[in-house]
């Protein structure tokens, strides 16, 4: 969707950016949730709607699964049944995104949904927010967030550009390989 807008339309963009573009939560049927997007993004083709609703997202995770006592990673979604848009919110969005195929609702209230704040904007990584951190090769982390919260990490590598590190884990009396972004880790102490 980002590489269609032309500077017309972006220009008409950054005027609501600091003003009303929120991040709101949709609820979908479970299973949902690519179909949702794919048709919200196509109402926005089809409507212009380039300055109102800027970005539908999907949050994916990687984890970790045992299958037959072999470890293999796979991208999975973060929140089953969700879709997170980023609009702003008028009668025009709400009936589009509403109407949708596959929505059941927002969440917060159908008919006044709640935007997200902007600590569970970065709480939850919907968006990427870069974090400078003070970690090397070596060093144990402590992971915050993801299905593997709590567990402690060994720095392996550190993508500065990509804002991940990779980093070994203890789990199940095995070591795994992880890939973590910088806001899911803390220095160990």
């Amino acid at each position: 969707m980002e590489e269609n807008r032309t500077k017309a339309q972006s220009e008409q963009m950054s005027r609501f950016r600091d003003k009303s573009i929120r991040w709101y939560v949709v609820h979908t049927y479970s299973g949902y949730e690519n179909k949702v997007k794919n048709s919200i993004e196509m109402a926005v083709e089809n409507r212009n709607l380039h300055d109102k609703i800027v970005e539908v997202h999907i949050p994916i995770e990687d984890a970790v699964e045992i299958e037959d006592g072999k470890q293999k990673q796979v991208k999975r979604k973060t929140f089953p049944g969700y879709v997170f848009v980023k609009m702003v919110h008028d009668d025009e969005t709400w009936n589009v995104v509403r109407y949708i195929k596959g929505v059941t609702g927002y969440v917060g209230g159908d008919n006044e949904p709640v935007p997200l704040s902007s600590e569970e904007i970065i709480k939850l990584g919907i968006e990427d927010v870069q974090v400078d951190i003070d970690i090397s090769v070596g060093d144990n982390v402590k992971i915050l967030a993801g299905p593997l919260e709590g567990f402690i990490g060994t720095v392996k590598e550190i993508s500065q550009d990509k804002q991940k590190i990779k980093a070994d884990v203890q789990m199940f009396g095995r070591t795994m390989q992880v890939d973590l972004k910088f806001n899911q880790i803390h220095k160990a102490d």
